[in-house]
């Protein structure tokens, strides 16, 4: 009978032992992007969850709409998931609320943390409490270009030699009437001109001209180098009709390149996959220079961290694998973006991507970029300037006009959100 109790109470102290070992902690990590992304994130997840066997990461992905609107659904009602994605103009808005966790004591007490992560990308997460966010992936805009479209046009590649006005003479040549019948079928150049990240920003900038000063409540696009930039952007597309309107391209979609009827193209990586799965024959190169030098744009995504999660070490805990060497390794698969570390983005997982480009520009691009505007308001900001703009790319509205409506509801927003 003592025999029987005493090995009764050995079995259960040791249940006991294993049921703390192994008490599971919870969290769940949402992010924008397509089912291919959220597989390879899973990947990230199994990796860490082998590292840290008390820990698992449910993962939730949506489509960019999608995923904005159900986060401030969680965030009002007081469920948000515990770690999720940011993107980094939208990170002061979402700052600013209060919602998100101070990640400086953890930074405080693991300073090594962001030895090796390029300086560039942790800018948009600083503020004058810590940093509430870090970031997971970045973006730099590149020229690319069709060379099927080149050769049967006997036009010479881009080179990173290349100005505005070689970029302007060789769409110029590739805009062309392929069966005679009198309309335009293949353009030399395409490009999404709504938000300023693909080419507005950065023509501007290489002209000399500024963007805005949210701290002044200023958009600056009127200014005299400004209206260079625009001009130049017009006179592609309105004088040599070197660029599909719109209405154009919708027969064919909604990108140039990626729709074959046009030659070149601005984007980041992230149409690298999409693009090399399509087929495409594609090179790339550094942005051209304008007057005031080469320019190009450089944003992130970044990890933040639920202000009310009832695990901040465990969101700690992912968000560090996440960023270190071996969870940015393994990013580096889903090809859509560029990885914030230089061990990365110089190892094989980077570089020899299967999308046969030189992805090395990407990287290169960072000499000469800005980095993307990021502002408490920036969404509202955008999205006034944007639809003003739009008008400058009509037949018949003046450029003047529209950068005057763009500056005046552009300064709107500003003031609604000092």
């Amino acid at each position: 009978m003592k025999l029987v109790t005493t090995t009764g109470l050995a079995l259960l102290m040791a249940l006991g032992a294993a049921g703390s070992a192994f008490a599971q902690t919870e969290i769940t990590f949402s992010l924008w992007g397509s089912p291919q992304e959220g597989e390879v994130w899973q990947e990230i997840v199994s990796a860490f969850e082998e590292e840290h066997p008390d820990i698992d990461v449910n993962v939730e992905v949506a489509d960019w709409d999608g995923y904005w609107e159900k986060l401030r659904v969680q965030v009002a009602g007081g469920t948000p998931p515990d770690v999720f994605a940011m993107d980094a103009p939208l990170y002061p808005d979402w700052q600013s609320r209060g919602v998100l966790l101070n990640l400086q004591p953890y930074l405080d007490a693991d300073p090594g943390m962001l030895d090796g992560i390029y300086p560039t990308t942790l800018e948009a997460y600083k503020t004058d409490e810590g940093m509430f966010g870090l970031p997971r992936d970045f973006q730099t805009i590149v020229l690319f270009y069709n060379k099927d479209m080149f050769d049967a046009a006997g036009v010479a590649y881009p080179t990173a030699d290349w100005t505005w006005q070689d970029f302007r003479d060789a769409a110029a040549e590739l805009t062309i009437d392929k069966d005679g019948d009198g309309t335009t079928d293949q353009w030399g150049a395409w490009a999404e001109v709504y938000d300023m990240e693909p080419l507005w920003g950065p023509v501007v900038w290489s002209y000399g001209g500024k963007i805005v000063d949210p701290a002044a409540g200023e958009t600056l696009i009127d200014g005299p180098k400004a209206k260079e930039g625009f001009e130049f952007i017009r006179s592609v597309w309105l004088d040599d009709k070197s660029m599909p309107t719109s209405e154009q391209l919708s027969q064919y979609g909604w990108d140039g390149l990626l729709s074959g009827v046009a030659a070149m193209g601005f984007s980041g990586h992230w149409s690298v996959p999409e693009y090399s799965e399509a087929g495409l024959n594609l090179g790339v190169v550094p942005m051209p220079a304008g007057p005031a030098g080469r320019k190009t744009m450089v944003n992130s995504a970044g990890f933040v961290v639920s202000a009310n999660t009832p695990n901040p070490d465990a969101a700690w805990e992912f968000v560090k694998y996440a960023t270190s060497e071996a969870g940015q390794t393994k990013l580096a698969k889903i090809g859509l973006a560029i990885p914030i570390r230089e061990s990365v983005t110089s190892s094989d997982a980077y570089l020899g991507q299967a999308a046969d480009i030189d992805h090395q520009v990407f990287v290169d691009a960072l000499d000469y970029a800005n980095v993307k505007p990021s502002f408490k308001g920036y969404e509202e900001w955008s999205g006034a300037v944007g639809d003003a703009l739009s008008l400058a790319w009509s037949e018949g509205v003046p450029l003047d006009d529209a950068l005057a409506e763009a500056v005046d509801y552009g300064n709107d927003a500003l003031a609604a959100n000092r």
